[in-house]
């Protein structure tokens, strides 16, 4: 069937979803992402010429670009409908470049969610293509051009072949190596609490060693203990005052890109990567039975918090009618402006709230119904009524001694009917309920226990704390994220290890190499400054051009100078300890692309590798004659097999601990969960207490 007018867009599912709202005259079609780049060979781009960049078309989308070219002949109009931000903007662009489409024509259609009344009302008004944000797009990929192009061949001579650094990556692999640093020169130091269980009645209760004589008393070590335990005398107690408040939690604010992926690292264990994926699916639209394919959020690149009024009313009316009107918010808090955010967009919320989680979950996957629940979830609950608390602080009194109790009872659940937000530790909030008190009242001690306490180092970051603390520096934009975490594990300059990043050898080595030679590259405040400079390309308050300027001409004699001054790093390989059993030569551990490994020393005669294994110290449950290791899968997650495999084939998810099950003889094992840590059996329900 003719068409009259061609629309393009990215990928094949959202322009499946978008041409069953078009109708006939519309052919869309996808240009799968980007199809003009950089060349991968060469730097391409002129510094002498003001800092043009040389676009080819990518490897491999010749056949693409041809039928592209057909298609665009045929049509009365060609629509650009790339998504709506600077990526999208400079597809749109490429794309007129190469279908000969003046820029100047309205040609260019955005929308925030893939609807049939958000689609057709954006063909309604195009615009021309946003020079500003594609000068942005360029902006920032020439940058990234430029640094990656230039410090990456000095790390492969100076290093060896293979590593890479970046703007961002470079700041990301820094933070993760500083604080490495502070949790190797962390001196842990003693300090002491003192809890005492008391009884009013029936009823028991916790409260905590507050100080003496009125005054807070910080417990050093055991003698201020021993002090204290001193002035105890009796059992009993005074209750001195009782102070109660009414405390309020306000809900946390609709979904952007940023807050969405540290949510779903701490809730659904979604690696970032991972969460920008199934979310671009659900953006792209998903089919639901007869009705067809619907874009089910709006677009997932934002740094808004906003929503459109027609999308508030949607929520107000369900909360009143499924909670009632005293659920619903009168006046919804919104988010302070934070000088680097993008509010071109809504934040990242449901299509139409009455699409319920669980109306539609047999439609989609199970990560699939996880994100959109999250997402569904957060904006409801965003337009609720604050969950209200009464608390109260209790001070129980002997004489000099000072304990103080807290206690919180939820008193209406506010948008907690709906969603509580994530913690970056993981634990739950603890109440501690009170019985009744009152000034005067007598209290008993059932108990008193001193514990000392060690301070902890700070902890690593997990990929929703890196995350957060990239955004809080201003460093790099939610986007880039996920690319970036992805790289600086590829090159192995960190792992992950109980989900958190560590920096490898070679992590460290790199990183030394750019702090040293490359002090600009790394130093936040710049990095934060220069990513204002480039919004402000996107706000037409500054040309591409003079950004990339004020940055190049200091960092090519930084460069200068480190080609000069960098010696050679030699990673030297360590002595494995034991000999070729090929060729009898001494075996080396080596630092290869995945971590450590042995080879033998008589390379390249000898080819022989093993890989490093590490023994738990139990004998493996099914042969007994082989040691039971550890190893990875390809997803990188830990598990347990025996060291003569083929030959055996025991494997568990589970650390076997070298104990028989008293009950069916089989064997036990270790297994952690939210934190702790349980010996179950691994064939019955036999199961030991837990443990902290």
């Amino acid at each position: 069937m003719a068409y009259k007018y061609l629309v393009i867009v990215e990928s094949p599912a959202k322009a499946k979803t978008i041409e069953k709202y078009l109708g006939k005259n519309y052919k869309v079609v996808a240009s799968l992402g980007h199809i003009r780049d950089l060349p991968k060979s060469r730097m391409a781009i002129d510094v002498e010429n003001n800092y043009q960049p040389e676009y080819i078309s990518i490897r491999g989308k010749g056949p693409l670009i041809k039928e592209l070219k057909k298609f665009a002949k045929k049509a009365e109009k060609v629509y650009l409908a790339a998504d709506p931000d600077r990526e999208g903007e400079a597809i749109a662009w490429h794309l007129s470049h190469l279908l000969g489409l003046d820029i100047n024509d309205k040609n260019r259609v955005a929308f925030n969610e893939i609807t049939k009344e958000a689609v057709k009302g954006a063909f309604k008004e195009p615009r021309s293509i946003d020079m500003q944000l594609v000068d942005s797009q360029q902006a920032r990929r020439i940058l990234d051009r430029l640094v990656g192009y230039t410090i990456s061949p000095i790390l492969w001579k100076k290093v060896k072949k293979g590593l890479s650094a970046g703007r961002v990556q470079s700041i990301t692999l820094k933070l993760i190596c500083e604080r490495e640093q502070q949790i190797t020169e962390f001196e842990p130091e003693e300090y002491w609490s003192i809890e005492a269980n008391f009884k009013k009645g029936a009823k028991k209760f916790k409260a905590h060693f507050y100080g003496l004589n009125g005054k807070k008393m910080d417990l050093k070590d055991a003698a201020d203990v021993k002090k204290v335990i001193q002035a105890i005398k009796s059992e009993e107690y005074d209750v001195t005052k009782v102070t109660k408040k009414e405390r309020k939690r306000n809900p946390a604010l609709p979904f952007k890109t940023s807050s969405m992926q540290q949510e779903a690292a701490r809730k659904l264990n979604f690696r970032t990567q991972k969460t920008m994926m199934i979310a671009q699916q659900l953006y792209e639209g998903i089919s639901l039975g007869r009705g067809g394919a619907v874009g089910l959020i709006t677009y997932m690149r934002t740094d808004s918090t906003r929503i459109a009024d027609s999308a508030k009313n949607e929520v107000v009316e369900y909360i009143t009618k499924e909670f009632g009107s005293e659920f619903s918010a009168s006046k919804p808090r919104l988010e302070k402006k934070v000088a680097s955010s993008q509010d071109a967009h809504e934040a990242i919320r449901p299509s139409s709230t009455m699409r319920t989680p669980k109306d539609i979950e047999k439609y989609l996957t199970k990560d699939q119904y996880k994100l959109y629940n999250l997402i569904w979830s957060r904006l409801v609950a965003s337009q609720m009524t604050p969950a209200i608390f009464d608390t109260v602080k209790v001070d129980i009194t002997q004489d000099t001694v000072l304990f103080r109790a807290n206690g919180s009872t939820l008193k209406f659940p506010g948008y907690q009917k709906v969603y509580v937000e994530g913690t970056d530790d993981g634990k739950e909030e603890k109440v501690n309920s009170l019985p009744e008190l009152e000034k005067g009242d007598t209290v008993i001690a059932v108990d008193v226990e001193p514990n000392q306490h060690f301070t902890q180092p700070p902890a690593r970051y997990s990929e929703a704390t890196l995350i957060k603390t990239l955004e809080e520096n201003g460093v790099g934009r939610p986007s880039t994220y996920a690319p970036t975490l992805n790289t600086i594990l590829k090159r192995y300059y960190v792992k992950i290890q109980s989900k958190r990043f560590e920096p490898t050898e070679l992590g460290l080595i790199v990183n030394n190499l750019v702090v040293e030679n490359f002090p600009q590259i790394v130093d936040i405040h710049f990095t934060a400054e220069m990513e204002e400079d480039l919004d402000a390309v996107e706000d037409g308050k500054e040309e591409w051009t003079n950004v990339i300027d004020r940055f190049y001409k200091p960092f090519i004699k930084e460069v200068e100078n480190a080609e000069e001054n960098i010696e050679k790093i030699q990673i030297k390989d360590e002595p494995a300890g034991f000999d070729c059993e090929l060729c009898g030569h001494p075996m080396v551990i080596k630092l290869g692309r995945y971590g450590k490994f042995y080879a033998c020393s008589n390379f390249p005669e000898c080819r022989n590798t093993k890989a490093i294994v590490k023994e738990i110290g139990v004998l493996c449950p099914l042969c007994q004659e082989g040691q039971v290791i550890e190893r990875k899968s390809k997803k990188n997650r830990l598990f347990y097999g025996c060291d003569r495999y083929p030959t055996c084939e025991f494997v568990s998810w589970d650390k076997p601990i070298g104990r028989n099950c008293p009950k069916c003889e089989h064997y036990l094992t270790e297994k952690k969960t939210k934190g702790k840590t349980q010996v179950i059996c691994s064939h019955c329900d036999y199961k030991e207490e837990t443990q902290q």
